[in-house]
């Protein structure tokens, strides 16, 4: 499965609520769940991202309704990043002509 990276900042909402964060985020990683992805790791960060998820989604298509949704709650906004493993870099630069 593709493997993303998902960086997450806080709004005004998601900041002036921020003692109900720990249960939306729980929340967040069994909707991701149930589409069909796998959290490897969720991080609490400082510097311009509030969070950093890692992950694996079915499809481009599945990251991508789970990254509206996020957005769609209105608690955080989103930036995706596919990320590629060494194996498929090292096939991609294979492919180079």
């Amino acid at each position: 499965m593709p493997v993303f990276v998902q960086l997450m900042k806080l709004t005004a909402k998601g900041a002036a609520d921020i003692k109900a964060a720990p249960e939306r985020i729980a929340e967040g990683v069994k909707a991701f769940e149930a589409m069909g992805g796998k959290m490897y790791s969720f991080h609490v960060t400082m510097g311009p991202y509030d969070y950093v998820a890692i992950g694996e989604a079915p499809s481009d298509e599945v990251a991508a309704a789970f990254s509206l949704a996020l957005t769609a709650s209105g608690n955080v906004t989103t930036t995706s990043m596919r990320a590629f493993t060494r194996d498929e870099f090292k096939g991609i630069v294979g492919k180079l002509p």
